[in-house]
Parts: structure tokens; C-alpha cells; sequence
């Protein structure tokens, strides 16, 4: 188990480095002066820019700004905007509601989720079966946006059953729409994966012995098919919920939800290096971290994968 643990903890590591590497990359490498814009229509004097430059290390070579910026991220830097603003007081300031919504929207998928994944399997080829499968295809061909937009206005402006915009009336009300639509994506892929590991644990040797010896089907579904079902989809989850972190940018948009999402997206639109790269490292711990504690409890849940 200990070698287990050593052997992610690297590859953690090695992910985190690659990754972070490309994006910063992608922002302060390609063509294209952040410091210049900062002036808008009214261009910058060259001294200015200089000095700008010079402040924010821009003059240096884009890998020994890299190196700088991980020697700020031991300290628990994530770096400064161009305004002089730190960039993890901008995010501590709108993680409580992306947060909630993500969570929001992941006891969604879990919940039902699992449960329309679980009737389907234990009803293979009935019709409540084909109905969920049907389902899970209208709902993941639909695009986020057109979902958004739509749900917006027919469950918010029309019916007036949830808050439009904002999260002026707290949870759950302000956060029951906004979360629904992004957990629709990721609750119909937990229904289809945990639909097909249950149908393929009903088939294996082990209950059918179970069954044999008289064991009660609530006992043999409760407890044995939901353990072993289970680990494909603690997987699927852990990785969706990094993904409702940093995916939540459209939604967050659209709700006007002044969360992590918003940021980046404003930081997008005005050429925010530092942001940029700050949320993004933020949101790629998150994500690799879960992934970890996930694996790790698979261990747990699964003796094959712990004695390999």
C-alpha cells in the first residue's frame, strides 16, 4: 500500500508540473504584449511598459519565469495581478460559491445518479431501463449554453420558480437551477456507467455463490453488488467533481454566480496572465488531489487492486 502511495504521489507531482508548464506556456509564451493592454485605447508610454515589464519579471525568459512562479507556489504564492492584487485573496473571495454549486450539482449526480443507474441495471431491458437510456442521450446532446439559456428562462422567467440570476436568495434556492444544469451531463454519464457495472457484477460467479447460499437479495444488491459496482463510478465522480470546479465558467456566466468560473472567464476577456495561470493551478490540485484520495479509497473498497 505505502509503495501505492509513493507511486501516485509521483505521478501527481510529474502531472502537476507538465500541466502547469503548458498553460503557462500558453499564456506568457505566445505573441501577444499583456502589459500593452493593459492601457486599452489608449497605448501605454514605453517607459511604463518597461517598468511594468521589468516589475513582473515579463523581461526574463519564459522557463525562468516558470521556475519563479513555482518557487512562489512552495510558498503558497499564487501570484500578483497586474493591478498589484493577489491573486488566491481574488479567489478566496468567490471559492465559497463555486464550491457550493459544484458540490451542489455533485450530490445531484450522486443521488440520482446512481439511483436511475441502479434500476436500470437490476431491470435490464425492461422498460424503465430503455427509458433511462434514452434519457441519458437527450440529456448529454443537449448543449450546456442552449440548456442554460433555456432552463433560465422557462423555469425562472416564466414559471418563476427559481431566482434568475445572482445568489442574493442563498442556497439551496439561488443554486438549485444553476447546479441541475451542470450536473445534468455528468448524472446522465453516472447512470449509464453505473447501469453497465451493475449488470456486469449480477453476472459474475461470486452472486450467483451468494444466491446460491441463500443470502437475501437486498443483502446481495445492498451490499455486495452496490460495493463492487461502486468503484468505477467513485472514479468517474472524483474526476467530475475537479471537472464542476473548473468547469462552471458557462454556467457561472449565464446565472451571473460570482464564483472561481467568473474570474477566469474575466480574466480571459482582459488578457489577466497571472489569473489565468493562478486559477487554473488552483483548479488542477483540486483535480488531481481528488483523484488521489479516489484511488486510494478504491484500494480500500477493492482488495484485488490493493494486493497487486
Amino acid at each position: 500500500m505505502t509503495r501505492r502511495v509513493t507511486r501516485r504521489l509521483v505521478d501527481l507531482v510529474v502531472v502537476f508540473l507538465g500541466v502547469t508548464l503548458i498553460i503557462y506556456l500558453m499564456v506568457f509564451a505566445l505573441p501577444g504584449d499583456p502589459i500593452a493592454s493593459l492601457g486599452g485605447d489608449r497605448p501605454l508610454a514605453p517607459n511604463v511598459v518597461a517598468e511594468l515589464r521589468e516589475r513582473y519579471h515579463l523581461d526574463e525568459p519564459v522557463l525562468q519565469q516558470y521556475l519563479r512562479y513555482l518557487g512562489g507556489l512552495l510558498q503558497g504564492d499564487l501570484g500578483t495581478t497586474f493591478q498589484g492584487q493577489s491573486v488566491a485573496d481574488r479567489m478566496a473571495l468567490r471559492w465559497p460559491v463555486t464550491i457550493t454549486l459544484a458540490l451542489t450539482a455533485w450530490g445531484i449526480e450522486v443521488l440520482l445518479g446512481v439511483l436511475l443507474g441502479l434500476v436500470a441495471g437490476l431491470r435490464a431491458g425492461a422498460v424503465s431501463d430503455r427509458l433511462v437510456l434514452a434519457g441519458t442521450v437527450v440529456a448529454t446532446s443537449i448543449p450546456v449554453f442552449v440548456l442554460a439559456v433555456s432552463a433560465q428562462l422557462w423555469l425562472g422567467v416564466e414559471l418563476a420558480w427559481f431566482p434568475v440570476a445572482g445568489t442574493g436568495a442563498g442556497w439551496p434556492t439561488a443554486y438549485l437551477l444553476p447546479a441541475a444544469v451542470i450536473a445534468v451531463f455528468g448524472l446522465a454519464s453516472v447512470a449509464r456507467l453505473m447501469r453497465g457495472s451493475v449488470v456486469d457484477t449480477l453476472r459474475t460467479d461470486f452472486v450467483r455463490t451468494l444466491r446460491a447460499k441463500g443470502l437475501r437479495e437486498r443483502q446481495v444488491v445492498g451490499v455486495h453488488v452496490m460495493r463492487s459496482s461502486a468503484i468505477p463510478v467513485l472514479t468517474y465522480l472524483a474526476i467530475d467533481l475537479g471537472y464542476l470546479l473548473g468547469g462552471t465558467v458557462v454556467v457561472e456566466g449565464v446565472f451571473n454566480l460570482p464564483g472561481v468560473g467568473q474570474l477566469l472567464f474575466q480574466a480571459i476577456r482582459a488578457h489577466e496572465g497571472p489569473t489565468i495561470v493562478g486559477v487554473s493551478t488552483a483548479l488542477i490540485l483540486v483535480f488531481l488531489l481528488t483523484n488521489l484520495l479516489v484511488d486510494l479509497l478504491a484500494s480500500v473498497l477493492d482488495p484485488r487492486i490493493r494486493h497487486e
